[in-house]
């Protein structure tokens, strides 16, 4: 079975926000608020336990989650 891939929510061209998975051509689901979108993201890789990644308006990355596989795992491990 292929591995599922991380969740993005990135701006669209015509206005509102996509939700998509990482390296798909069509969005999973398309909202007018970005708020919306950053809902059903997070509970998308919650659900298929992979990295949710949110972007701004300019394309840049603001403040990454890992709902299962962390590429780079915190080294503090607290007790």
């Amino acid at each position: 079975m292929a591995e599922k891939k991380d969740v993005h929510v990135v701006p669209n061209p015509d206005g509102g926000w996509d939700a998509k998975r990482e390296e798909a051509e069509r969005a999973s689901k398309h909202f007018d608020k970005k708020a919306d979108a950053v809902e059903y993201g997070k509970n998308l890789a919650r659900k298929d336990k992979v990295e949710f990644v949110p972007h701004g308006k300019d394309g840049k990355i603001q403040n990454p989650n890992s709902y299962g596989r962390d590429p780079n795992p915190p080294k503090d491990k607290k007790k």
